[in-house]
């Protein structure tokens, strides 16, 4: 596992252990990171973007997005076993002042969770494949109104996963690779 490009392309990532654990592979990551890129009906850019990272594990996605030039990234884990690694992934890499650790269960923010009108361009979500409550988790974020307006939300599934979402919720792409499936979605 490792960072992909940008800033510090080619950096290794330390790796949970834990097999409970999954993640996110680096061609399922470069393969977001190119329809982010390069899909002509997401109008996107990566670089001074503020990103929410949903149950991050290592930090994979979301280190990746600040070596590429994100201004600042939110990791959301209570993990116990990968919260120690994704805090030693953050200061090897030296984004201490690029990011914040907040250790709750995602299904728990509310607007207390972040400063007050706070908005991402990016909200990735990587949930245990056995969570089926992803809707709820959607609806609370279109509630807390933290998503920019044109920004996106990325939902990691299992290949095959037939999951539900709020009607507020606009499904703009799903692209499977191997064992994974991304939702790209934003608010109508």
């Amino acid at each position: 596992m490792r960072i992909i490009s940008g800033l510090n392309k080619g950096k290794k990532l330390i790796m949970s252990n834990n097999k409970t654990t999954r993640p996110l592979k680096d061609m399922a990551k470069e393969s977001v990171f190119n329809i982010l890129t390069h899909a002509k009906y997401i109008n996107f850019h990566l670089k001074d973007s503020k990103v929410l990272d949903l149950f991050s594990g290592i930090g994979s996605f979301g280190l990746e997005c600040i070596s590429r030039g994100s201004k600042f990234v939110f990791f959301l884990e209570n993990y116990p076993p990968v919260l120690e690694i994704l805090k030693k992934n953050i200061s090897n890499l030296e984004y201490d002042k690029k990011s914040k650790v907040i250790e709750i269960d995602a299904f728990k923010i509310n607007n207390n969770t972040f400063k007050e009108d706070q908005k991402f361009q990016i909200i990735f979500c990587d949930p245990p494949y056995k969570e089926k409550k992803i809707d709820l988790l959607i609806k609370n974020i279109i509630e807390m109104n933290i998503l920019e307006k044109n920004g996106i939300i990325i939902v990691h599934r299992k290949k095959g996963d037939l999951d539900t979402y709020p009607n507020e919720f606009k499904v703009i792409d799903t692209k499977s690779y191997g064992l994974s499936t991304f939702v790209f979605g934003r608010f109508n």
